[in-house]
C-alpha cells in the first residue's frame, strides 16, 4: 500500500518563532506600529500573514499586505534561517523514506523560502514534494495539502500543530495528527478533531513508525591535548548539532556511566603516581568497555548521535605514544572494548603541546597525566600526528590557535557537511 505522510513546516518540522518573531517586529518597526508582546507574537506561527496582521496587530486588510511585504523583506534574506529542526526530526524523516513512504510539505509559508530552508538544513533529500502559495498568495490550507499528495495513494497523513493543518487535512481527506510540541495547544488540536495526538516527536515517530527500527545514529568524539579546548568546542558543537535537529547525547572518556566514572577517578587520582602504564592502559579499556556496552552502542542504534569527549584516540596517544607502550600493543588491548566500533567522525583540536600545556596549567590543578613532563606531552602530540596521518577520512583537523568563536564555525560547518554527506550515503 502506497502511504503518504505531509507535514505542516512552521512547528512541525522546525522552530521557527526566533525568525518570525524578529520579521513580524520589523514589519511593524518600519510602519511605525505598536510592538506586540510576546504572547501576540507567538500567534503570528501559522495562520498566513495577512491573517495575523489584521487580527493580532488591528491593521486592515491594505495595511496588512504592505506589513507582509516588509516582514518578506527581511524574511527571505535573514530571517528565513533563523530557525531550528526539532531534535528527532531527522530521524523520523529517514525512516519514513527508507519504508518507502511519499513524504510531503504543506505549508502556508511561500514555497520558495520553505524550499530554501528544507535544503540549508539538509531535510530536503528526504522530501518529495514542497507545495506553499505562489508569490505570497493566500492558499486554503487543504488545497495546499491535496496539491502534496501523490497521483495515487492508499493511507494518508496530515501532521500539523496548528487547527488549520488540522481542519485543512480533514477537509483533504486525510488522517490528522496533532503535532503537541509545535506551537499549538492541545485544546485547540483536540478542539479541532485530530485523529490522532503527538506530545512530543518521539510520539509522532511511534505513530508513524511504530516498532521499525530506526536509521542508524552518528558517533563521533572530539580529541585534543589537554588545554586545546575541548569544553569550549564541545558545547558549540552542541548547539549547532541541536539547531540542525540532531538528537545529541553526550558523554566522555574515561567515564560517561557509573562504573566507568568509578575508574576514572582511580587513573586521574595523582594519589596513584605509582601506577605502571600497562595497568592504565588496561583500566582505559576497562572503562571503555562499559562506556560503549551501556551508553555509545543503544545512542547509536536509537537514531541519536552520541558526541563524546575522548575515545580510543587518546589511549592510542597518551597509552601508545606518551607512555611509549605502543600503538599496536593499545589497540591489541582495546580489541575487547571497541569489537571493531570507531567514530564515524573525529575532531581534532590542534594546538602545539607547549601551547597547550601552558593554557591547562593557567586553568585549574592538573590531574595525574597532566602533570607528566614536556617530553611525555611531545610524545602525545606526534602521536595524534601520526594518526591523523593514517586515517585523513575519519579525522578534521582544526587550527584552535584562533578565537573560539571562529574555531567553533570552523568545526560546525565541517561536520555538518561530513553528517549530511553521511545521511547521503545512508539513504
Amino acid at each position: 500500500m502506497r502511504r503518504c505522510v505531509i507535514f505542516d513546516l512552521d512547528g512541525t518540522l522546525t522552530q521557527s518563532e526566533e525568525g518570525i518573531f524578529r520579521c513580524a517586529e520589523y514589519a511593524l518597526e518600519k510602519m511605525q506600529w505598536k510592538k506586540p508582546d510576546a504572547q501576540t507574537l507567538r500567534r503570528f506561527i501559522g495562520p498566513p500573514l495577512v491573517f495575523s496582521f489584521q487580527e493580532y496587530a488591528g491593521m486592515t486588510r491594505e495595511q496588512a499586505e504592505r506589513a507582509t511585504e516588509l516582514y518578506r523583506e527581511r524574511y527571505t534574506t535573514v530571517g528565513l534561517f533563523e530557525n531550528r529542526v526539532y531534535p528527532g526530526i531527522r530521524t523520523l524523516l529517514r525512516a519514513l523514506k527508507k519504508r518507502g513512504d511519499w513524504v510531503a510539505v504543506a505549508t502556508g509559508k511561500p514555497q520558495g523560502p520553505s524550499e530554501r530552508i528544507l535544503a540549508y538544513f539538509g531535510l530536503d533529500r528526504w522530501i518529495d514534494r514542497v507545495v506553499g502559495p505562489d508569490h505570497g498568495a493566500e492558499a486554503g490550507k487543504a488545497e495546499l495539502i491535496r496539491a502534496a499528495l501523490p497521483d495515487s495513494w492508499d493511507t494518508a497523513y496530515m501532521a500539523g500543530d496548528r487547527k488549520f493543518d488540522i481542519e485543512g487535512g480533514k477537509e483533504a481527506g486525510l488522517r490528522t495528527i496533532g503535532a503537541g510540541f509545535g506551537y499549538g495547544s492541545e485544546e485547540e488540536l483536540r478542539g479541532s478533531g485530530c485523529d490522532l495526538y503527538a506530545a512530543s516527536v518521539q510520539e509522532l515517530t511511534q505513530i508513524l513508525c511504530g516498532d521499525q527500527p530506526l536509521p542508524k545514529g552518528q558517533f563521533l568524539s572530539m580529541e585534543g591535548l589537554d588545554g586545546s579546548g575541548k569544553s569550549t568546542q564541545l558545547r558549540l558543537l552542541t548547539e549547532a548539532l541541536d539547531r540542525f535537529g540532531y538528537e545529541v547525547v553526550h558523554s566522555r572518556e574515561p567515564g560517561g556511566c557509573p562504573i566507568s566514572e568509578k575508574i576514572r577517578e582511580i587513573i586521574l587520582d595523582r594519589a596513584n603516581e605509582g601506577m605502571t602504564a600497562e595497568t592504565e592502559a588496561l583500566l582505559y579499556a576497562a572503562s571503555r568497555a562499559q562506556h560503549v556496552h551501556d551508553v555509545i552502542l543503544p545512542a547509536v542504534r536509537g537514531g541519536k548521535l552520541l558526541l563524546c569527549d575522548r575515545f580510543i584516540d587518546s589511549s592510542i596517544a597518551y597509552q601508545g605514544g606518551g607512555r611509549e607502550l605502543g600503538v599496536e600493543e593499545v589497540m591489541d588491548i582495546n580489541q575487547y572494548a571497541i569489537h571493531g566500533l570507531f567514530p564515524d567522525l573525529t575532531v581534532f583540536l590542534d594546538l602545539p603541546h607547549t601551547t597547550a600545556l601552558s593554557r591547562r596549567y593557567g586553568a585549574s590543578e592538573p590531574d595525574r597525566l597532566e602533570i607528566e613532563g614536556e617530553p611525555f606531552h611531545a610524545r602525545v602530540e606526534a602521536a595524534y600526528r601520526e594518526m591523523i596521518a593514517r586515517h585523513p577520512d575519519r579525522f578534521i583537523a582544526v587550527d584552535a590557535s584562533r578565537g573560539a568563536e571562529e574555531i567553533g564555525k570552523d568545526i560546525a560547518g565541517k561536520v555538518l557537511s561530513r553528517l549530511m554527506q553521511m545521511e547521503e550515503n545512508d539513504g
